[in-house]
């Protein structure tokens, strides 16, 4: 069947830096856009940002540009999101998530099918 798990996440000072995880199986990873997403407390969960199948695409959302990068190693079957220059703001639970072949969207959660469990990631001094 299809997982994700998400790891890496932890606490963090304003500045300091993570690198999540998501480790896929029960599917060929590389068949498939993944997208992480994160929902912070009392708030609706956000795209973040979205690695297509192959990895020569990317989608941001605006107010993590230019600090949050994805990535992925389908031969290691994961995909990362290296988090820099944290902000108390980003602090929330991660998810990554997968939907169809089709599934090309930070926006579109509905298009999302399977969702890890998600890791929190705690951005305070």
């Amino acid at each position: 069947q299809v997982q994700l798990v998400e790891s890496g996440g932890g606490l963090v000072q304003p500045g300091g830096s993570l690198r999540l995880s998501c480790t896929a199986s029960g599917f060929t990873l590389g068949l498939y856009a993944i997208g992480w997403f994160r929902q912070a407390p009392g708030k609706e969960r956000e795209g973040v940002s979205c690695i297509s199948g192959g990895g020569g695409n990317t989608i941001y959302a605006d107010s993590v540009k230019g600090r949050f990068t994805i990535s992925r190693d389908n031969a290691k079957k994961t995909v990362y999101l290296q988090i820099d220059s944290l902000k108390p703001e980003d602090t929330a639970v991660y998810y990554c998530a997968r939907g169809s072949r089709a599934t090309w969207s930070i926006t579109d959660t509905a298009a999302y099918t399977y969702w890890g469990r998600g890791t929190q990631v705690t951005v305070s001094s």
